[in-house]
């Protein structure tokens, strides 16, 4: 399986995932998604749309002091994301 550098859900990247990213239904590490994202091999927001999880990503860039027009560009690239791109 091929491991990714940034969350395939939210783009936020791995290293800096405080548990070292979401699970797997086995427990095991998932190589793809975040903690925030992914827990035990299912997403924890489910129905959230891509547009969704640009504003929710865009929000917390903001409340950790990046400038609004960053946080935006940031968050452009998250439709392409492997999450995404199937939907």
């Amino acid at each position: 399986m091929k491991t990714y550098k940034n969350c395939q859900s939210c783009g936020m990247p791995l290293n800096k995932d405080e548990k070292g990213g979401g699970t797997n239904a086995d427990g095991t590490k998932s190589g793809m998604y975040c903690s925030h994202c992914y827990e035990n091999g299912k997403f924890t927001m489910p129905d959230m749309t891509v547009t969704q999880m640009q504003e929710l990503v865009k929000g917390k860039l903001k409340e950790m002091g990046f400038p609004g027009f960053l946080a935006g560009f940031f968050t452009k690239g998250i439709p392409k994301l492997e999450r995404w791109k199937k939907s």
